[in-house]
């Protein structure tokens, strides 16, 4: 028997009937559902949770953005949402090798996230900050900066795959696993997360900003958890360094990164997030 289940999201195909038009009404910000075709579900009896991009007939066919209905939204998973927007631009930055438009759209959209982000930890009813937020979310992952780049999605990938033994909120188990997978690749990607340091936490080329200060650590949480500290600390996502081996079963793989992952490299960083 064919289930929609295997169909869309283990065999990966699209859809061939006729599909109901939706609309979008955001009362939280992160997935940038309001603008692309993305879909997320999880198997518990199998402890998978999978995504499938589907095309632009999927797409919803208006959208409403007001960010006074995102006001009511737990700390937490305000926080998680950032996370999760800012992952979805590192994941489309973090590839390629050549001198891309695109990187530099995604190194103005990561700034903005960044003051803006600092500003709705504190006051979470800035209208500004929120609505800035909002729509750094649709363009982080409406198609247009991923034009040009390979992309690299393996820190969803790793997320996933902890959502799916732990249920864990998805943009806090983006920022457990974020730091150790960057740190692991960034000697193979040094260009770009020189790029990165410079252009996007004003670090100057010899390691220190304009203010003395050393830039923000690579991988989504850079100068995010700083003050009030919103990140996700080890322990959080609800795993311990035993579980990395289980994790990794549930896990897809994204080959087109910088460093293709081993299965102990998977494990390392699975367990070095716990």
């Amino acid at each position: 028997m064919r289930t929609p289940g295997k169909k869309y999201y283990l065999r990966m195909e699209d859809p061939d009937n006729k599909l109901i038009p939706v609309g979008c009404v955001l009362t939280m910000v992160g997935t940038g559902s309001e603008m692309n075709g993305g879909s997320v579900i999880t198997n518990h009896a199998a402890k998978l949770k999978i995504g499938h991009v589907f095309g632009e007939e999927v797409f919803p066919k208006f959208s409403i953005l007001n960010p006074e209905y995102t006001y009511t939204l737990p700390h937490y998973q305000m926080v998680a949402g950032i996370y999760d927007i800012f992952n979805h631009i590192c994941e489309q930055y973090f590839s390629g090798e050549d001198d891309s438009t695109s990187d530099y759209l995604m190194e103005g959209l990561m700034r903005s996230l960044i003051h803006s982000s600092r500003i709705a930890v504190k006051d979470p009813k800035n209208y500004e900050a929120r609505s800035n937020i909002m729509w750094v979310a649709t363009w982080a992952l409406n198609t247009l900066v991923s034009r040009g780049k390979s992309t690299d999605w393996m820190v969803h990938m790793l997320g996933q795959a902890v959502g799916g033994y732990t249920n864990a909120t998805h943009g806090m188990t983006l920022a457990a696993v974020s730091l150790p997978y960057y740190r692991h690749i960034l000697p193979y990607g040094l260009h770009q997360f020189k790029k990165f340091a410079v252009n996007v936490w004003g670090g100057a080329p010899r390691g220190q900003d304009r203010r003395g200060h050393r830039p923000g650590r690579p991988g989504g949480h850079g100068g995010l958890d700083e003050g009030d500290g919103p990140g996700a600390p080890p322990g959080r996502t609800g795993g311990h360094p035993g579980h990395g081996g289980g994790h990794r079963q549930g896990l897809l793989r994204d080959g087109r990164g910088y460093k293709v992952l081993s299965h102990q490299e998977i494990v390392d960083i699975l367990q070095q997030s716990m």
